[in-house]
């Protein structure tokens, strides 16, 4: 039995290559917007999302870890929109630390759930990269 290995092509038409898109575009926005507001505190009071033992091991004010933690979220963003192969595993990890934290929070059980949610699509982003991107780079389409 012969079996042939095709690669299709991907179109703007194409589900997966719109669900790439999709997923890059909001993975590469999300972080940069998120990480730029750790340093405004616009849509939250970012350092009450911080467990009390995680603020009693690094050095500073919670504050301070938050500023921290928004550079980290704009280079994952900027990376995502560069390399989505690579981006999206980075994203994922973030968020598998950001979910070991927020359990470990009383009341903010809803939110890690969020982040598990967001996980999932970080890896998805990251396996569709694979075929949506040309082939030896994390770039592309």
């Amino acid at each position: 039995m012969i079996t042939h290995l095709t690669r299709t092509r991907t179109t703007a038409a194409d589900p997966a290559h719109q669900a790439f898109m999709l997923l890059r575009t909001v993975f590469t926005i999300a972080p940069i917007a998120f990480g730029l507001d750790k340093f405004a505190n616009l849509l939250t009071d970012w350092p009450q999302y911080l467990a009390p033992w995680i603020d009693r091991i690094v050095p500073g004010t919670a504050q301070q870890a938050m500023y921290a933690v928004g550079v980290v979220e704009i280079l994952a963003g900027v990376v995502v929109a560069v390399a989505p192969r690579i981006g999206g595993w980075i994203v994922a990890a973030w968020l598998a630390g950001i979910i070991v934290d927020l359990l470990t929070i009383p009341g903010f059980y809803d939110v890690a759930l969020r982040d598990f949610g967001l996980l999932v699509g970080a890896v998805a982003l990251a396996r569709l990269a694979v075929r949506h991107t040309p082939s030896g780079t994390g770039a592309g389409s």
